[in-house]
């Protein structure tokens, strides 16, 4: 475990296309963000929030400019490399809740077990676990179709969690949800954070779900415009 920061961004560019097609996702971002942050990331469509949300969780690349995780050069991992590193210490909530329509709550949580190479038994045990966590519990064999969008994003934030991750990345975590299971989703989120010292990213364009953070990262036009720290949320 490194000294530094557990995530620092410097002069991360991602650049698609060529010439004069090229778009330029991000112009140089840096971002520094420390164990047991919370933080919002917001800004409007095209402003480079989700590319660098991609980058951070492994599932992208920069085209220049360094990422570290924990002190480790991400840059420099293999493919491979880069997947372990999604396996082991990071945690994805989406807005669509990714779960797979045919399989009950907890085969979806067992997934990233799955990856892992866990034993059935100890699948099973942390699945269970997870779900119960979440308030799930009882609801183990019921299918994505059986559940409602609230217990469903409940489901998806077991899975995320299953593995125990360092950081918790989440892409618009309550853009399905009503006003009241997405109040239930945020204190649940920020309990992570509180209680258990999980690192969160959250990409949202939601004012009243980024309150729930202590940090809010405006993006505009692929660089950071600012970056404030919430008094009341410290």
């Amino acid at each position: 475990m490194s000294d530094g920061p557990l995530i620092r961004l410097a002069g991360i560019t991602k650049t698609y296309g060529r010439g004069q097609a090229a778009f330029h996702a991000l112009r140089g971002i840096d971002l520094v963000v420390e164990t047991g942050d919370f933080v919002a990331i917001m800004g409007p469509s095209g402003s480079g929030k989700s590319t660098a949300m991609n980058i951070i969780g492994c599932l992208d690349t920069p085209t220049q400019g360094s990422y570290l995780f924990d002190g480790a050069k991400v840059e420099d991992l293999t493919r491979n490399g880069r997947a372990l590193l999604r396996r082991h210490y990071l945690g994805f909530v989406f807005q669509g809740f990714n779960l797979l329509a045919r399989t009950t709550a907890l085969e979806n949580v067992e997934l990233p077990l799955i990856y892992r190479g866990e034993p059935a038994a100890r699948r099973h045990a942390a699945a269970r676990a997870a779900l119960a966590q979440v308030g799930l519990a009882g609801w183990e064999h019921h299918t994505p179709g059986e559940l409602s969008g609230g217990q469903q994003q409940r489901v998806a934030i077991a899975r995320a969690i299953v593995t125990h991750p360092r950081v918790l990345l989440a892409d618009e975590p309550t853009g399905n949800l009503d006003s009241v299971n997405s109040v239930e989703i945020m204190e649940f989120i920020r309990g992570l954070n509180r209680d258990r010292g999980i690192t969160v990213l959250m990409v949202t364009h939601e004012p009243e779900m980024a309150a729930y953070a202590k940090r809010v990262v405006r993006f505009v036009d692929g660089r950071i415009d600012s970056d404030h720290r919430s008094e009341d949320n410290a």
